[in-house]
């Protein structure tokens, strides 16, 4: 099984990447807390704006439909009467009804909420700008006898029969007309506050999820080389005691030439194998799936070894897959049973294949306690080696849809089986990528 890279791990090139996830989601949560901001301001402004003509709007319904209800009387008196049995009176918007008194004051012929209207100065002020607009209505902000603010809308009637002029005011209390306002700010502060909390929360997921391919072929690249020192390290010691400098003679430096000869072979080998299952683990290759003859592979194989002590008894046997793989799974077998088969030097090492399968048996001591669990996993070993060579034995036996076993045999030594299935039987999909 794969297992991801913790958080708790303290290699540098992971904690560069769990920085990077935390720069990534305070980036996000900052821009989203930004983008937040500016949304809240804009939208606090169009509601200001619409408010204010809302409050605007209705102030001057109450103008345009109380000046018809304002008459005047054959003696040049202003008549208020009708004004309280309308309907736009008795809210919550004042209402005051003033004509000039022709010394440069004005004269109150009707009030409404007189308290919510500015003082005598301030009435005064605004009759006086209503009349210099010639008919246009004046919008102000002031405040009123109680120090609240209030808005006004002012506007100068007149008569055709006459030349006299009547200016009605209209007042509200913007505050009481903005109750709505501190419910939106609250819905934006609140709301804005569980978007910020979801982007962080998500941005961290995503950048997480983001990042774990990242770790994977980080930690594809790591167990790469720790597999790689592991199986060089032998042959590389051996390699350089064997070229140790001294005085040799001629049978002894060709035995030398073969043994570098050999450990070349095999640091290739054991290269070209971790090498194939990187590339295909990270995606940069896919395996092969040929038709091919398992008993031709084996012969091959077992001819580079060139040891007598290999007996095989091959028989005709047709299956999918990658020819380099199998060669790789079927040398990793030999080796394994050459090593821990060497008890007798001289016993034999028999090797058989047919029916999709191929079984090694050696004349050792059998299983190691600490292999009795499962002798295939990675770094699992009996004393000799790394313990890579079986764990790639069945990581390439599971890309293949097979199996690989291995047994303690009665009367000493133990068989190992690398068992494909039928060519029609193989799977067509990508391979696993669960590795030793």
């Amino acid at each position: 099984m794969r297992v991801l890279i913790s958080t708790s791990d303290a290699r540098p090139a992971v904690a560069r990447l769990h920085r990077t996830r935390v720069q990534l989601t305070v980036l996000i949560t900052a821009i989203t807390t930004l983008c937040m901001i500016v949304l809240g301001l804009v939208a606090a402004v169009i509601d200001a704006r619409s408010r204010d003509q809302a409050l605007d709007g209705a102030l001057d319904r109450v103008l345009t439909g109380l000046a018809p209800r304002v008459y005047l009387n054959d003696d040049d008196s202003v008549d208020t009467s009708d004004l309280p049995s309308d309907q736009l009176v008795g809210g919550e918007i004042a209402i005051l009804v003033l004509t000039a008194d022709g010394t440069g004051g004005w004269t109150v012929h009707y009030g409404h909420l007189r308290s919510h209207m500015p003082a005598e100065s301030g009435i005064a002020a605004t009759a006086d700008a209503a009349t210099r607009a010639a008919g246009d209505t004046v919008y102000r902000d002031s405040i009123d006898s109680a120090g609240r603010r209030v808005r006004l809308a002012t506007a100068v009637f007149g008569w055709e029969e006459s030349d006299r002029e009547v200016v009605l005011i209209t007042g509200a209390d913007p505050d009481g007309w903005d109750r709505g306002r501190a419910l939106l700010w609250w819905a934006l502060i609140v709301g804005g506050t569980v978007m910020v909390a979801a982007s962080a929360v998500g941005g961290h997921l995503l950048s997480g999820r983001s990042m774990r391919q990242a770790l994977v072929l980080l930690d594809d690249q790591e167990r790469f080389l720790s597999d790689a020192a592991h199986e060089l390290r032998t042959p590389l010691a051996t390699h350089r005691l064997a070229t140790a400098p001294g005085r040799r003679t001629q049978a002894e430096a060709e035995q030398v030439l073969a043994d570098v000869h050999a450990l070349g072979a095999k640091m290739e080998r054991v290269v070209t194998g971790l090498l194939a299952r990187a590339r295909m683990q990270s995606g940069v290759t896919t395996m092969e799936r040929v038709q091919l003859l398992l008993d031709q592979l084996t012969e091959s194989v077992v001819d580079e070894f060139d040891n007598p002590r290999l007996v095989l008894q091959p028989n005709p046997t047709v299956v999918m897959g990658d020819p380099h793989l199998l060669a790789l799974a079927i040398r990793n077998l030999v080796e394994n049973a050459l090593t821990h088969g060497a008890v007798n030097p001289r016993a034999p090492v028999e090797i058989y294949v047919g029916e999709g399968r191929v079984c090694v048996r050696d004349h050792g001591t059998g299983l190691a306690p600490r292999l009795s669990s499962n002798p295939f996993d990675r770094g699992v070993t009996a004393g000799r080696g790394s313990g890579i060579g079986l764990a790639l034995v069945a990581w390439i036996a599971e890309l293949h849809g097979g199996t690989a076993t291995i047994e303690p045999v009665a009367g000493g030594g133990t068989i190992a089986t690398l068992l494909l299935p039928p060519p029609t039987a193989v799977p067509t999909g990508t391979a696993s990528r669960s590795r030793p």
